[in-house]
């Protein structure tokens, strides 16, 4: 790719000002929008993540998947039943794709029925619904009910377990391993903040419906008994609404919490809190050191037009560039007027193009410091030209 960087970005990129194009050499000017900077450039100033009582801690907006804080995020830690969130995605999957329905019973096997730890208190013989498990499994961190959905969707755990890991290495989680579904001690069942978060954004991107039904509720009652959904942050925060606690004595108290304040979306990974109450408050510092110090604006749009681009050898001589994704930039608040962005593109392009090809890269840098580059694609497919045109672009070429 040739790479031109004369090019500036102003805060919420409204519009283009000016395109023109050679082979080789890009330039582009961006239009400011309407809104002021709350600083003067280089006048910003932004504190550092609070010191938190936890073994390893992660902070993620949810639409530019950027990193706002982190430590440890790499270690391998024991999930405990935040392994839960990767039964429930596989459980709504099976229901997208027809596998199970909610309305579906499922048989309560022995193993499920004594396994240790916490449960929803379901029972050999009696039917229960894979809705109800859900419900048992989500709010109440039930074992037993965690284990039914995996035996309903695999025949047995171990197979189930299976499907986890498979899913794990397809959403690009490269440091985890699952041995059951429940999150119950196992020393090859580990997994990183990093890859936690992956998950907890996958789930609430690719289900949403259930994300909103499910994970804010905040008790539940099955067989007669009533338990209370253990993530505190549902009554201490109203713009918590998820994700999931875990508990074991070797992985301390953890936490995954999702907020959305303002139409921004934030996602907090606390894991080894010493209490029940820390990995509350740790959490609500850490989505409170975000939502106070970082922005998240939408850059492009899915499928918005971002330049022309000369095509040679095409049935038509420009194609327009596009994300294929909705294209958000999180930063320190009152840093948008100081973000640079640099456009590559491939030089020259030649016709046959495909709707979705790669056509081209921007990046975006913050004094010097590059904060995110997403590929740019063509908005439609060019065919070739016929023989005449294709042989006169060819001499035009070589004439460059």
């Amino acid at each position: 790719m040739q790479t031109n960087t004369n090019i500036v970005l102003s805060h919420s990129l409204t519009s283009w000002f000016k395109s023109q194009v050679k082979p080789g050499f890009i330039t582009l000017v961006f239009i400011a929008s309407s809104f002021t900077s709350v600083a003067h450039a280089g006048s910003t100033q932004i504190a550092s993540p609070p010191n938190l009582a936890v073994k390893a801690y992660l902070l993620k907006d949810f639409n530019s998947h950027h990193v706002i804080a982190a430590q440890n995020s790499s270690m391998r830690v024991e999930p405990a039943s935040l392994t839960k969130i990767m039964t429930a995605y596989l459980s709504f999957k099976a229901i997208k794709n027809g596998f199970l329905s909610p309305a579906q019973s499922l048989p309560v096997s022995e193993i499920a029925w004594k396994v240790e730890g916490s449960k929803m208190f379901i029972e050999p013989n009696k039917p229960v619904t894979v809705d109800e498990l859900l419900h048992g499994m989500i709010i109440q961190s039930g074992n037993d009910a965690s284990i039914t959905l995996a035996e309903g969707i695999a025949s047995t755990e171990a197979q189930f377990a299976d499907m986890m890991n498979k899913e794990a290495q397809r959403l690009g989680m490269k440091n985890t391993h699952y041995m059951n579904a429940t999150g119950l001690p196992d020393p090859q069942h580990y997994t990183t903040a990093d890859d936690l978060a992956i998950l907890a954004t996958a789930l609430i991107q690719d289900f949403p419906e259930q994300y909103q039904r499910l994970y804010s509720v905040k008790e539940y009652t099955y067989n007669k008994i009533t338990q209370p959904n253990r993530n505190r942050l549902l009554w201490l925060d109203p713009n918590v609404d998820g994700m999931k606690t875990g508990h074991t004595q070797s992985a301390g108290y953890c936490l995954i919490a999702s907020a959305k304040r303002d139409n921004v979306r934030r996602i907090s990974v606390v894991l080894g809190a010493p209490t029940d109450a820390a990995r509350a408050t740790e959490s609500q510092k850490l989505l409170n050191y975000g939502y106070q110090y970082f922005d998240t604006k939408l850059v492009y749009k899915n499928g918005q037009s971002i330049n022309q681009l000369k095509v040679w050898k095409g049935n038509e001589n420009q194609v327009a560039s596009t994300v294929s994704d909705d294209l958000f930039v999180t930063l320190p608040k009152g840093e948008y007027a100081n973000v640079k962005a640099v456009l590559s593109s491939v030089q020259p392009l030649i016709a046959p193009i495909k709707k979705g090809q790669i056509i081209g890269s921007v990046k975006f840098t913050l004094n010097g410091k590059t904060i995110d580059e997403r590929t740019l694609v063509a908005a439609k497919s060019i065919e070739g030209a016929g023989v005449f045109g294709r042989a006169w672009d060819s001499i035009k070429l070589l004439l460059q």
